[in-house]
């Protein structure tokens, strides 16, 4: 097994507020039930307007680097990423979106489905956006502070969401891995019910930034040339190694002991061992080494 080295800038799991898993749960029971209506609604038109399903499910990587399955409303061609495949960045009139995904995306309605997520534990109404496992591997390795991200729930919307649009190079994961940072570090109700309102803002067509700016959320983001214009080429699905859901509480468990205790030398835990082998050793487990410069104290250039 792999050591992985905690972020010390990051919220410590023991820490993390019991208040939010009600208070998501509670939430995102009591938006389901209008919600239901409208994601059969446009499920309907999905299906209607392209082929294949109108919810698709996806994996991806939660708290403590657990797999999941996500749930979402299908925005692209059937078939976008044969299965197998490795994962693919979107881009600028990205031709695999349909016309009506492209208007999903920009109302954030084709999250709705997330709220089975939320109910079952795998996410947050706020927090870091999900990534793919074919990604998380990559990622971590070559952005620093990556894995600090997985201390924490992801959620269906959060303040890099909020602040910048979807990844395109190496530079835009570092932007949002920095709001990521600032959210985990400053958590509290207040801002947790802010994001809400600013997204129920976006999701009745309101303007992304004036959203933002109304209601105290909008951020000047630094930028980052050393990793401008860099993509990566992800590991196809078939090489990824996930973690299953009882290991990973074991590694939850562990952590749980890890962080309480105080170590003088830092506090490290042990990666979840998959029956199919381990993510931690192709991903999460290659947390960057103790040299490396810290994410959230570096000076990136503005």
């Amino acid at each position: 097994m792999t050591a992985v080295r905690r972020d010390r800038h990051a919220l410590p799991l023991a820490k993390y507020p019991v208040w939010k898993m009600l208070l998501d749960r509670t939430l995102a029971a009591v938006l389901l039930l209008p919600a239901l209506p409208l994601i059969g609604l446009l499920s309907l038109l999905i299906r209607m307007t392209s082929s294949g399903a109108g919810i698709y499910r996806q994996v991806r990587i939660g708290r403590n680097g657990r797999a999941f399955t996500i749930y979402k409303l299908r925005s692209m061609v059937h078939d976008a990423e044969p299965p197998g495949s490795a994962g693919v960045w979107c881009v600028e009139n990205d031709p695999r979106v349909t016309p009506l995904g492209r208007w999903l995306r920009d109302t954030h309605l084709d999250e709705l489905p997330q709220l089975f997520n939320v109910i079952k534990g795998d996410m947050s109404l706020v927090g870091p956006r999900p990534e793919r496992p074919d990604f998380v591997v990559t990622l971590v390795k070559r952005v620093p502070g990556y894995a600090g991200r997985f201390e924490v729930p992801p959620g269906v919307t959060g303040l890099a969401q909020i602040n910048l649009p979807p990844d395109t190079d190496l530079e835009s994961v570092c932007r949002k891995i920095y709001l990521d940072k600032k959210y985990i570090r400053t958590i509290s109700l207040k801002n947790d019910l802010l994001m809400m309102l600013c997204t129920a803002a976006k999701l009745f067509g309101c303007d992304g930034d004036w959203a933002a700016k109304k209601f105290g959320l909008l951020e000047q983001v630094p930028r980052y040339p050393k990793y401008a214009n860099q993509t990566i080429k992800p590991d196809s699905l078939a090489q990824v190694k996930v973690a299953s859901r009882q290991e990973a509480g074991e590694a939850d468990r562990e952590n749980r002991s890890g962080w309480r205790s105080k170590n003088k030398t830092g506090n490290q835990v042990t990666a979840a061992k998959a029956s199919t082998g381990e993510l931690s050793s192709a991903g999460i487990g290659s947390i960057q080494k103790a040299e490396s410069v810290d994410f959230v104290k570096s000076q990136p250039h503005k």
